[in-house]
């Protein structure tokens, strides 16, 4: 237990410590905690083996894994202000539309490229493997882009926009995972299980909507029981922690496996709460600043988790490098073309695909399902290299494309020590 948390110490510092040296070149903090946990990883100061020192295994990584899903609710609870019933009434169809076909468009882009590939060199790549890239491909990470927003303290159409759009994408990433690794499956074992391919998605969907739904008007209830502001952030604290708990239960009901998602379990409790309580406003600001410490180590271990050994692997690099283009091109081309289809203005169009590059933690889920294929693994360490270099290289893309729209107002301007001694 000791060495546990002198590792969550030293991550945590490490990671602070380095975004005071990416300030200098002017790189968002996100990317500063990624490089944080990479060189406190198991394969650089980890690799020493001495206790304490940074994390010395993987399994040593994952085992920190109730920081990660804590932090991940958080996230998505706070992604659940952006659904608030003014907003949606002003852009809520403008966002679904665009949500669902950047999405849809990505996927088939990285489909037709890894499926022409596979018939190219068809030992480097089966189409099972193919169709379940491409899915994956869908996916972006909400983590990234919210912290972003949240240093620079952008806002404006994109960033309002943006963030809807993130949150759609992890509803309909389910739904095209779900449909694609069915048919790989099919294609793998010979047969169709209808129950994989459509009754399973929406089922996890509903329950996963009816649960963060519940939990948010109890949140509301129970919240009125409590006037100090800081028993009221406890109380919300702890909600967040039950909801990610409960989205892990996983039963079956006659055959049927039925699960939640945790991002769009705590999204839609964020998204209750904040429609039905007056007050929501106030509590959100509170909340995010008690989870600030997390979301630092949310990202140091999303860096120390990284396996550098796929950097090794000639196959991977290829296949890699060919999905990151297909994907890159496919979350461009299909943000800019649903953005004209909805009207949307040309700074928008141009740049909300860019913001959508990011992706970590819902990729890596899918990757992890799809290693039960036949060559599962190569999509997971595909997936792997993807993400590293995503992580790396997305959060100062979006930042760019957030100042080039003029949407940031960059943090550092003012000193909390000077403030302080101004007003002493």
């Amino acid at each position: 237990m000791e060495t546990y948390l002198i590792c969550l110490a030293v991550g945590l510092v490490g990671g602070l410590m380095m975004s005071r040296l990416t300030k200098l070149v002017n790189l968002p903090a996100v990317t500063a905690y990624l490089v944080a946990g990479l060189l406190l990883g198991p394969f650089c100061l980890g690799a020493l083996r001495i206790p304490g020192l940074g994390f010395n295994s993987l399994e040593q990584v994952a085992g920190m894994s109730i920081i990660t899903q804590a932090a991940l609710g958080f996230i998505a609870f706070t992604i659940g202000n952006e659904f608030r019933l003014s907003q949606l009434k002003a852009t809520g169809a403008k966002a679904i539309t665009i949500g669902i076909l950047q999405a849809v468009i990505t996927t088939l882009l990285v489909d037709v490229v890894l499926v022409v590939l596979h018939f190219c060199f068809p030992s480097v790549l089966s189409i099972p493997c193919a169709i379940t890239l491409g899915a994956i491909a869908s996916a972006t990470a909400p983590a990234a882009t919210l912290m972003v927003v949240r240093q620079y303290k952008a806002d404006g159409p994109l960033t309002r926009l943006l963030m809807l759009v993130v949150a759609i994408d992890d509803a309909v990433g389910l739904v095209l995972f779900s449909v694609s690794f069915g048919i790989a499956t099919a294609l793998s074992n010979g047969h169709v299980s209808v129950l994989a391919v459509v009754v399973e998605p929406i089922i996890e969907i509903i329950l996963s909507l009816g649960l963060g739904s519940a939990m948010g008007w109890l949140l509301n209830w129970v919240e009125q029981f409590f006037h100090s502001r800081s028993k009221r952030m406890s109380i919300s604290v702890a909600f967040v922690l039950l909801t990610v708990g409960l989205s892990m239960l996983e039963f079956e009901v006659a055959g049927i496996h039925c699960g939640f998602s945790l991002l769009l379990v705590c999204m839609m409790t964020g998204t209750i709460f904040c429609n039905v309580c007056p007050t929501s406003e106030e509590l959100m600001s509170r909340v995010d600043g008690w989870v600030m410490p997390l979301n630092v180590l949310f990202f140091v271990l999303s860096g120390a988790e990284l396996d550098l050994n796929v950097l090794a692997q000639p196959v991977t690099l290829l296949v890699g490098i060919i999905y990151i283009l297909a994907r890159s091109a496919g979350k461009y081309s299909g943000a800019a073309l649903s953005c004209k289809l909805t009207g949307q203005p040309k700074p928008i169009t141009d740049h909300l695909g860019i913001t959508l590059l990011p992706q970590a933690g819902v990729a890596l889920g899918m990757a992890l399902t799809a290693t039960t294929l036949p060559d599962g693994a190569l999509a997971r360490n595909v997936v792997l290299f993807a993400v590293l270099v995503y992580e790396l290289v997305g959060p100062n893309l979006t930042k760019r494309s957030l100042l080039a729209v003029g949407e940031i107002k960059p943090e550092g301007r003012t000193s909390a020590r000077k403030h302080n001694e101004a007003k002493a």
